[in-house]
């Protein structure tokens, strides 16, 4: 690629500067014409593809537009760079189609765009599809071949799940390099803005089988947070497998993730699958040094969610894997309640043990893949399923009962003679009644059967099992929290 008249540095600076300065709250009056759409109406307002910047110029990746409205008023400023300078891209009424609105055009010059949506082809060599979208504070989506759009990230979360409130970054201005001809990567820079703090970004974006885009940020304090969340990931969980819906609904699951995944640098896997809580629940996972860790979307069957216009069974697994030390800390999992699947109520993020020192710039960096096949633990089994349930028709005691499915190939290449075990460790508010490992035949998984006790009703059983044979950690470890009896597990 040819060098560019403006690269990270120079992000830097301006996010310096503007650390510098107090903080002004975005402006998000829309006009008139506006303010007064409905949804319908709005989705009726439509970017014409014919216009997407750098099509004229047959570039493999394109640009195009969103309009702003009532859920997104907050306009940014994009802008495109080359070798010879920086270029605004200007608002323009004549880059849309209104459709059935009555509109004057002529009244929202200058309104500016609510964000953009990157296309690059994938699918197949004909068409770009599109592949990422930012849009709303420091919200992106990004899918690979063969996905939908499901869970999102954001550039960072501040205060997340803490009294005093959280403080919603946003990214106020884009400037996206100009491809070469062949080039199969797209650099973005952004700035971001929040009360507490702005920052430096730049994202690499290569489309493919999975998107892969390489993060990396500096930050400058206005004044020191309380809890600083990276690589935040945001998802929905209604219900599933191990939490059958409470409403009469033909769907046996619906969720763009099913669990949380996390990699130690000691070697260890976790998984935890996810609930829907009847109030707010935050769980942790802490370690000297992140492998890695991902919102995850393990069940691929159709047949799990039967829903062929949400297409669940195709929404992408978003891995995080960091660049460099990050150091001892948490993966904190945020489970929030919903009725329904219209709200995400799932947050995935990393917490500092330490937290940025406020006089200094702080800086990181890591890896998003966005896949189907999702990051399984190399050389060990994994979760493939957690189902419960309590007491059995002819055993009403009010006992919990579990089944975990777990495979791999260290399952499948265990000997007929073999003898592997189940390792439970169980919380203190929990009595073990019964405890099993089989292989089941008609699957060829080897399925984990653990039947408990809850002591006290208002307190969380936690769990944590493995399989082990002969002295060797066999799959990750399975992770659970039951919440408590007042709320929905």
């Amino acid at each position: 690629m040819a060098a560019q008249a403006l690269g990270i540095r120079d992000i830097e600076a301006r996010a310096r500067a503007l650390a510098a300065e107090t903080f002004r709250p975005p402006a998000t009056k829309l006009p008139t014409p506006l303010a007064t759409l409905d949804y319908d109406a709005l989705r009726d307002i439509r970017f014409r593809p014919e216009r997407a910047t750098w099509r004229a110029d047959k570039l493999p990746f394109e640009l195009m537009y969103f309009h702003p409205g009532k859920n997104f008023p907050e306009p940014v400023r994009i802008n495109t760079v080359d070798g010879s300078g920086v270029k605004r891209v200007d608002f323009d009424p004549d880059l849309f189609d209104y459709g059935r609105n009555k509109v004057d055009p002529k009244k929202l010059r200058g309104v500016g765009f609510a964000g953009f949506r990157v296309h690059y082809p994938v699918n197949t060599r004909n068409y770009k599809d599109e592949v990422l979208v930012f849009l709303g504070a420091s919200y992106l989506r990004a899918v690979g071949k063969g996905q939908i759009y499901g869970l999102s990230a954001r550039g960072l979360a501040i205060d997340t799940a803490v009294p005093a409130g959280e403080d919603f970054a946003r990214f106020t201005e884009f400037w996206i390099d100009r491809p070469g001809r062949n080039d199969t990567a797209l650099t973005i820079y952004a700035l971001l803005d929040a009360k507490h703090l702005t920052g430096a970004y730049k994202f690499v974006v290569t489309p493919g089988a999975e998107t892969v885009i390489q993060v990396s940020a500096r930050l400058y304090f206005r004044e020191a947070v309380t809890k600083l969340g990276i690589a935040p990931l945001n998802s929905m969980y209604d219900f599933g497998d191990n939490q059958p819906g409470s409403r009469d609904d033909y769907r046996p699951e619906v969720h763009d993730s099913d669990g949380l995944s996390v990699a130690d640098a000691n070697g260890e896997w976790l998984w935890r699958p996810l609930v829907n809580p009847k109030r707010l629940l935050v769980t942790s996972f802490g370690m000297a040094q992140p492998k890695g860790f991902g919102l995850m979307q393990r069940d691929r069957s159709p047949a799990s969610y039967e829903d062929p216009e949400a297409l669940y069974e195709r929404r992408p697994s978003a891995w995080i894997e960091p660049q460099g030390k990050w150091g001892p800390g948490r993966v904190e999992l945020v489970q929030i309640p919903t009725p329904d699947e219209t709200n995400d109520n799932i947050v995935a993020y990393w917490v500092p043990e330490k937290q940025p020192d406020p006089k200094k710039p702080f800086d990181f960096a890591y890896q998003m893949r966005w896949q189907l096949n999702g990051q399984l633990p190399p050389g060990k089994g994994w979760v493939v399923q957690t189902r419960r349930g309590r007491g059995y028709a002819k055993q009403p005691d009010g006992d919990l009962n579990f089944v975990v499915d777990f495979d791999g190939p260290p399952l499948r290449e265990l000997k007929p003679d073999a003898k592997p075990e189940p390792f439970l460790e169980l919380g203190g508010n929990a009595q073990l009644r019964e405890k099993n490992l089989f292989l089941n035949a008609s699957t060829g998984v080897w399925r984990m059967t653990v039947r408990v006790k809850r002591e006290d009703a208002a307190k969380p059983i936690e769990m944590r099992a493995q399989i082990r044979e002969a002295g060797r950690t066999l799959t990750e470890t399975w992770s659970y929290i039951v919440p408590p009896e007042s709320e929905k597990p």
